[in-house]
């Protein structure tokens, strides 16, 4: 169990280090309109990235949840056992925040480097409201993180199952993430995954803490459905695998 946790540990770490560090160092790199900054589009392909590497090193110790909202659905499609459920999501968030804490040491080295708690997006966090990139309402923003982490699931069950194609589950799984990326940024800067929301708002704290109720609710709620949905529809098997 010590190394399946450290598994999560650091590839939750991985995540949030790749994925919000894209968005906070490199997404306007040089101010807006320079070439060098990688946008929206860059910011999503990194997030993909980080789980397709994360998966393919790590998936064979722990599964490669690295997203409690991803062990809340594989649990509920019956490949997780709910014993495990607890130490996951607290090796997942540690993890995460401790790549955020790296991260904003790393920022802070900028001369030009400052949060604002009250700024949408601010250091990767997520939001609804004001604090959503787009200005999207809170109802849009639920909706939006439980649609897209229930077809995450199905998506990360599927590419698993014995009857996909051996080898190609972190690809799937990855370009699914990216996807989800491209559509969410503009209404909640992504989350659908609570240990990479808590991570980065407990480096700004402020409101970005206070809206984290959403950032956990909705994507359990949607890995939940997901991996319910899943279970009914694939005739599956009971194990643990799965990577997100």
């Amino acid at each position: 169990m010590i190394k399946r946790l450290s598994a999560e540990f650091i590839g939750t770490f991985w995540l949030v280090f790749g994925g919000c560090g894209s968005a906070v160092l490199a997404a306007n790199f040089g101010g807006d309109g320079n070439p060098l900054g990688i946008g929206l589009l860059g910011v999503s392909l990194a997030f993909g990235l980080t789980v397709l590497t994360g998966a393919y090193a790590l998936g064979h110790i722990s599964g490669a949840h690295f997203n409690p909202a991803v062990s809340f659905g594989l649990w509920a499609g019956g490949r997780f056992p709910a014993k495990d459920l607890l130490p996951y999501i607290v090796a997942q968030t540690l993890g995460a925040t401790a790549a955020a804490f790296i991260l904003f040491q790393i920022a802070n080295g900028s001369p030009g480097f400052a949060v604002d708690p009250a700024a949408a997006g601010t250091f990767a966090t997520n939001g609804y409201d004001a604090m959503s990139p787009g200005g999207y309402s809170v109802a849009s923003g639920f909706l939006v993180e439980v649609v897209l982490t229930a077809f995450f699931l199905v998506v990360i069950m599927g590419a698993t199952h014995n009857r996909a194609p051996a080898g190609f589950a972190p690809i799937a799984i990855g370009l699914a993430l990216t996807l989800i990326h491209l559509i969410s940024i503009p209404v909640t800067n992504t989350s659908v995954n609570p240990a990479r929301s808590t991570g980065v708002a407990m480096m700004v704290m402020g409101t970005p803490v206070s809206q984290l109720w959403l950032f956990w609710l909705a994507p359990i709620l949607g890995g939940l459905l997901g991996g319910v949905f899943y279970k009914w529809l694939g005739h599956d098997r009971p194990d643990i695998v799965g990577n997100g």
